[in-house]
């Protein structure tokens, strides 16, 4: 333990409950990954359950060395690696491929790993950074509109107006945090509501351009509108297929659950390893699992926004917020979709999920969390003499 708490840094109160969650997450993905195995014929539960403990291994090596870095260093990385992102953005929107079957325009392939890369998951990192970095740049100046025009927004512009057209959830929920972000960092209010009549006006002229051009951007349009029209009652019937067998998941499970690898829903619900594990949990662990998901989710949260009120640097506190706000915004979206509290929008339970590469970019952006308030704690240390007295006994 002693070995532990002197390498790792940062608020320990964070490292336990991703600790908690990750490990957590193996039951759900072992038991819910027969329905990979035995409905879709994919590989073996056991195959699924080593290949998700190595990439939660290497997610927390991942939020380890991030951790050790500086966080004043991401401000200059996130410049170089924004226009790298996009590209990488550019490339996969291009490129076409398919997945089971299904649209994998939000993928690239990565052979020597045999894993699929959302490019999106680490675009949205990279420019919540950037946007924390100008926002503490500009803090004691006047901003002036045309100029943050080019400098901040033309960048937010080309991410969101790439990702967009593959993944609405993410591209609406990357912009509300950017919005949010902006807000909380003292952006002026009258730009602020000119940009966001600006994202009205260009996603409702998108939605007319793949209506009128469906060839352009095939099914995503009508994808949006069945899983709303679902939501409201209506919609196709793999949605409500989807949203019913949930719903009988979560009743089914009682206040206890039917126990670990129990589930009966798993071999009928699809994406029961990502999208829909929320709803496998409550039915194998009740709704006394369920909550206690909720809590530590919560938790989490609560830690965050203490480590925003530690934090004596502007970009520091900007830094978590902006990285740290998008985990728990995305868990709490998943679970409103298994409870029928928002349409299915494709958010995987971060942490707990299976998934490819997206996983380690979750434990990136906690890694940067962790850098802000390892940074913190080191500073108050080298003020505390308490701290040098104990270091040199």
């Amino acid at each position: 333990m002693r070995f532990i708490t002197k390498h790792i840094h940062g608020d320990r109160a964070i490292w336990a409950i991703v600790a908690l969650l990750s490990a957590f997450s193996f039951l759900p993905v072992y038991s819910a990954s027969s329905n990979l195995v035995y409905v879709l014929g994919m590989g073996s539960v056991t195959g699924h359950l080593i290949k998700h403990v190595a990439i939660v291994l290497i997610g927390i090596s991942i939020m380890y060395a991030t951790h050790r870095i500086p966080f004043k260093y991401f401000s200059g990385l996130s410049v170089i690696a924004l226009p790298i992102v996009w590209v990488l953005l550019v490339y996969t929107a291009l490129q076409g491929n398919m997945i089971e079957g299904a649209n994998a325009s939000r993928w690239i392939k990565i052979p020597i790993l045999g894993l699929s890369f959302q490019t999106s998951t680490l675009a949205s990192v990279v420019l919540m950074v950037y946007v924390a970095r100008y926002l503490s740049i500009h803090k004691d100046k006047e901003i002036h509109f045309w100029r943050s025009l080019l400098v901040l927004w033309v960048p937010v512009l080309l991410v969101i107006a790439t990702i967009l057209p593959a993944n609405l959830s993410t591209a609406v929920l990357l912009v509300t945090l950017v919005f949010v972000l902006t807000f909380i960092g003292g952006y002026p209010k009258k730009y602020l509501l000119l940009m966001l009549g600006t994202a009205a006006v260009f996603l409702i002229l998108f939605i007319m351009t793949a209506k009128a051009y469906p060839d352009a951007f095939p099914n995503r349009v009508d994808t949006w509108m069945s899983r709303i029209e679902s939501f409201t009652g209506d919609g196709d019937a793999n949605t409500n297929y989807q949203v019913q067998r949930a719903k009988t998941a979560i009743a089914t499970g009682g206040v206890l659950g039917k126990g670990a690898g129990k589930s009966v829903m798993k071999n009928l619900l699809p994406q029961s390893t990502s999208d829909f594990i929320y709803a496998i949990i409550t039915e194998e662990y009740g709704m006394a699992g369920g909550l206690s998901l909720l809590f530590l989710y919560l938790l989490l949260l609560f830690r965050i926004f203490m480590s925003v009120y530690k934090t004596e640097h502007f970009f520091g506190q900007l830094l978590i917020v902006g990285v740290g706000l998008p985990i728990i915004i995305q868990s709490l979206v998943n679970m409103g979709v298994a409870v029928s509290i928002f349409p299915v929008t494709g958010q995987p339970l971060p942490l707990i999920s299976s998934g490819g590469t997206s996983i380690w970019m979750i434990f990136l952006a906690l890694g940067i969390v962790q850098s802000v308030t390892a940074g913190r704690m080191a500073e108050s240390d080298e003020k505390n003499p308490l701290a040098i007295l104990s270091e040199a006994v």
